[in-house]
């Protein structure tokens, strides 16, 4: 990097500027991860579309967003960082108003994927831009500012989107992508070198890599996304299409041992250190996600929350971050990251703990605290791994540290969703047989609860049969409440486990080396 002319030296007012724009493009495209789930009956609606069918909005998104994610590294190469990120940040612009002007089920799932397609660029490439154009000394604001993107972003998109399609309409979701967009074009415009193409680069393309990573992470994202509501390996669908991930997984690893110039250096996995970050960085994900999806379930499955009262628990989860971000690279200079991250990981599971022991009067109020705690963890995780993942690393291998990292992210997010689901389905089921055993011996309570509603049933105006049957079918709702919300304990119990291993892991990374001050490249502004 010294190389380059004045103005565009690591630390520079230039780098800031295209770091910015980077990061601004990387909160945009996880944002919209989130930002339709809080509107789906409303977009379902409007697209005739039914609840199943509407699944694949938000699947098709992250399909090809984890198709992207390992491309970005290839492809910036060879068009120029600058040239690349241009063209994508506008093709996600022209991508979110395509979304907003689909006539039905079909072109939206077609916009949405080349909106995931564009936008999973954005993200591994603002990782990249803080390792590559922020010097050292200055690394640790740079990576505070990636966890915005990375764990704030999807905390407020729900909130947001309920927020937009409750006030305006769910068109809105996608408009609102396009005045950030120009923003960021015009950052890095400004910001990045130009530099020609690299045409050598684009034509030795690893083409085999391309084809079996695209087919296997493709497939994979579906399974994981899909599994559960098609009952898994009952289905036709995920069991094939399983089977097409697992062989071409295989023979992506397979290929990219054997490259000399491979596609992404998964070889960067034989590195202690960055190994055990990438592990880390899946529980985040895991744990990220999987809250993001199961809190909202709980409450509009148990207490009946609108959109916009489940995005106002969910924020919690967001905001509070925002105080703690700008303190970790000031602990970091006094404090080991690797206790920083421990302390992150052991708030999360804690957090998750605190949600494990809910009742019938456990709702958005209550988990609040909850969410705050899970809000604190989270800065002194992203900041810390970061650094710790590449602190090894040489310059020629940020593309690949980057692109592992983030698809290890989402692969995380990802599971820790299909996990979840699939959890608190079979443990619910699990649970409402066991109460229906004990019935028999509180029997002479269940007739009683059956006769007391039957009676205030009857004095509302139904006749005695239809208020005995209301009665039976409230006692069975009431059965099935209770047995999801053992199931929804169960399931946060099982992730502050999970959290805890992630505790472990980070203690296991080396220390970082000490750096003196002359070690600091210097700034050019």
């Amino acid at each position: 990097m010294d190389s380059k002319p004045t103005g565009y030296q690591r630390g520079s007012f230039r780098s800031w500027m295209a770091v910015a724009g980077g990061l601004i493009g990387a909160f945009m495209a996880i944002l919209d991860i989130q930002i339709t789930n809080a509107s789906m009956k409303e977009i379902q609606g409007s697209l005739g579309a039914t609840l199943e069918e509407g699944s694949w909005i938000a699947t098709a998104y992250l399909v090809a967003e984890m198709i992207a994610i390992p491309l970005s590294g290839w492809l910036s190469t060879g068009l120029s960082t600058r040239r690349y990120l241009l063209w994508t940040t506008a093709a996600f612009i022209v991508a979110s108003i395509l979304c907003s002007l689909s006539w039905n089920l079909e072109s939206m799932i077609a916009f949405r994927a080349l909106q995931g397609f564009f936008g999973g660029a954005l993200i591994p490439l603002a990782f990249r831009l803080i390792l590559e154009f922020l010097p050292d000394n200055k690394r640790a604001m740079g990576m505070a500012l990636f966890g915005v993107t990375a764990t704030f972003a999807p905390s407020i998109g729900p909130t947001l989107g309920g927020w937009l399609t409750e006030q305006f309409s769910w068109h809105y979701l996608f408009y609102i992508n396009v005045p950030p967009g120009l923003l960021v074009m015009a950052m890095l415009a400004y910001g990045l070198e130009r530099k020609p193409i690299i045409w050598e680069k684009l034509k030795n393309a690893d083409y085999s890599g391309i084809v079996t990573m695209a087919l296997g992470m493709g497939c994979l994202e579906v399974v994981l996304e899909e599994g559960n509501r098609k009952d898994w390996f009952g289905s036709d669908l995920i069991r094939n299409l399983a089977i097409i991930a697992a062989v071409n997984i295989s023979l992506f690893i397979w290929i990219q041992l054997r490259k000399a110039q491979p596609l992404v250096n998964i070889r960067l996995l034989a590195q202690r250190d960055f190994a055990l970050s990438t592990v880390a960085y899946f529980l985040l994900g895991m744990a990220l996600f999987g809250a993001i999806y199961m809190i909202p379930l709980y409450l509009s499955q148990i207490h009946d929350y609108t959109p916009l009262e489940i995005g106002e628990v969910i924020m919690w989860m967001g905001f509070p971050q925002l105080l703690v971000l700008p303190l970790v690279p000031k602990l970091m200079q006094k404090f080991d990251p690797r206790y920083l991250a421990a302390l992150g990981f052991a708030l999360f599971a804690t957090s998750y703990y605190m949600n494990s022991h809910m009742t019938m009067d456990y709702a958005g109020d209550q988990m609040i605290t909850a969410q705050i705690v899970r809000a604190l963890g989270q800065p002194f995780i992203l900041v810390p791994i970061g650094i710790l993942a590449t602190m090894h690393l040489q310059a020629h291998e940020n593309a690949s540290a980057s692109t592992v990292l983030n698809v290890m992210r989402n692969l995380g997010g990802a599971f820790g969703i299909a996990l979840v689901a699939t959890l608190t389905d079979n443990l619910a089921r699990v649970h409402l047989a066991h109460i229906k055993e004990t019935l028999p011996a509180v029997s002479a309570q269940g007739y009683n609860y059956i006769a007391h509603t039957s009676s205030i049933l009857q004095t509302a105006g139904s006749d005695a049969v239809s208020a005995n049957s209301q009665a039976y079918a409230l006692l069975a709702k009431s059965m099935s409440q209770q047995a999801y919300i053992k199931a929804y304990n169960d399931v946060f119990l099982i992730m502050a486990c999970f959290l805890f291993i992630a505790v472990i892991a980070v203690l296991f990374i080396r220390k970082p080396p000490e750096k003196s001050p002359s070690d600091e490249p210097s700034e050019v502004h």
